[in-house]
């Protein structure tokens, strides 16, 4: 698998492939009965299992495993079928002692008693504090329990074509109404040239759209889950992007990662691209020749507000079953915050890391030679400092990413408004909790 789709499956981890991870839910959800495991060492040698779909991770377990010889670790990728290898796995008892496991579906595994809770361990609630804090309040469910620990993180950015906006004269969009004004001048100038494209099938980018704009899709309290996927600030964003559907101003005909986008981005058919840290190696490894003219600012605003948004990302949590915890702790520990291991995942699988002390890292603080030699992560590091800590995914949240592609490739084909997707994905998440007799209402 090329870097490139990998990185696109990372976004799916937490969004197309929400099968059933490891989301980020900040509230503990009603039917999980895990409890604290035990944190004794085993006594002698012990061999733990790591499954995940991250390239390269076979050389950073054994970077591990040259280093701790009576802990050693076995890796197995699972990209083809990451969430049904799991699945299948649990059902069967035989699930790993880790796992990774996309934000996005960490409350829906829980439900499903899934994981256990390595609180018992010291080192494992002590490693709060050496992650970014919105990373762990996904993780942590209110601070119930530790059940996984952040690996790797999407928080979200602008990356536009210079030499296009220098060329029509346009200014850097600040905010989102600046982006749409950009938008009329370029189609306006050049009727073949969009700003961006509208990708009908890609529900999770779009969450992070709505997670940038503070539109919360669930809370939890008084013994239920209260959804509020059709709230007014995500009407607001679904209005928005409906204009500029409705204006032509944006494309609708490309699906994210296809030759058809690149294409589109080779022929300068297309001025922006709203992306995630991952992104950076997509543009790169596919349009080598546009070297030096790309570069990435802050994603607009709604406006004077500074939140921005996160599309992607995993955890690795500690799995149903798990009879080493200790020993588990101290290598997921270790593997998402150590600085040595943190540069490889970065260098092989290109990860952006969770851990505050990934941030620090040396290839995150040069300049990028195909972004003309810009200090690109100094954005995504600022993103990811305002991204809202509150935000929570659903325990069903597969469901509802399906009600919502469903109904955007309706409303972008002309059938409906996008604001009808949010309502669908409102009925879906209801409908599907009842099923599953998980308390739900819907919230204001």
């Amino acid at each position: 698998m090329s870097r490139t789709i990998r990185r696109i499956r990372l976004a799916t981890v937490a969004a197309t492939a929400s099968v059933a991870v490891v989301a980020g839910c900040s509230s503990p959800a009603p039917s999980d009965k895990a409890s604290a495991a035990s944190c004794t060492p085993a006594k002698g040698k012990v061999t733990l299992q790591y499954w995940n779909t991250v390239p390269g991770m076979d050389q950073v377990v054994a970077l591990w495993n040259k280093k701790h010889p009576n802990i050693r670790v076995e890796t197995k990728n699972i990209s083809n079928d990451q969430y049904g290898a799991l699945g299948n796995a649990l059902k069967a008892g035989k699930a790993p002692e880790l796992a990774q496991v996309g934000y996005d579906q960490l409350p829906s595994l829980r439900t499903q008693n899934a994981f256990v809770d390595a609180s018992a361990c010291s080192e494992a609630t002590a490693a709060e504090s050496k992650f970014v804090p919105w990373t762990w309040s996904q993780t942590s469910f209110g601070g119930t329990g530790v059940f996984a620990l952040p690996q790797d993180t999407g928080p979200m950015a602008l990356y536009l074509r210079r030499d296009i906006f220098k060329k029509y004269g346009l200014a850097i969009p600040k905010t989102w109404e600046e982006y749409a004004a950009d938008a009329q001048k370029l189609h306006k100038a050049d009727p073949n040239l969009s700003m961006t494209f509208f990708d009908p099938n890609n529900a999770e980018w779009f969450n992070g759209l709505l997670w940038q704009n503070n539109a919360k899709m669930y809370s939890y309290s008084d013994d239920k889950w209260h959804v509020t996927v059709e709230s007014a600030q995500s009407r607001q964003v679904a209005e928005y992007w409906q204009k500029l559907i409705d204006d032509k101003l944006v494309r609708t005909d490309l699906a994210h990662g296809s030759t058809q986008m690149y294409t589109a981005y080779q022929k300068d058919r297309i001025a922006t691209y709203v992306g995630a840290a991952w992104g950076y190696s997509m543009f790169r490894d596919n349009l080598p020749k546009q070297a030096g003219k790309w570069a990435i600012v802050p994603m607009p605003t709604w406006g004077s507000s500074g939140a921005s948004g996160d599309w992607g990302g995993s955890t690795v949590a500690f799995m149903k079953g798990n009879k080493h915890l200790y020993e588990s702790v101290k290598f997921n520990t270790w593997l998402n915050t150590d600085p040595e291991a943190l540069a490889l995942e970065n260098k092989l699988g290109g990860l952006y890391p969770a851990a505050r002390a990934g941030l620090e890292l040396p290839a995150l603080s040069k300049g990028v030679p195909y972004y003309n030699d810009e200090k690109i992560f100094d954005v995504f590091a600022d993103s990811s400092r305002h991204i809202d800590t509150r935000f929570a995914w659903g325990p069903t949240q597969k469901t509802v990413n399906l009600a919502l592609q469903d109904a955007m490739a309706k409303a972008a084909a002309g059938n409906g408004p996008l604001t009808d997707a949010l309502s669908a994905a409102q009925a879906a998440a209801l409908k599907s909790m009842k099923e599953q007799a998980i308390p739900a209402t819907a919230g204001k």
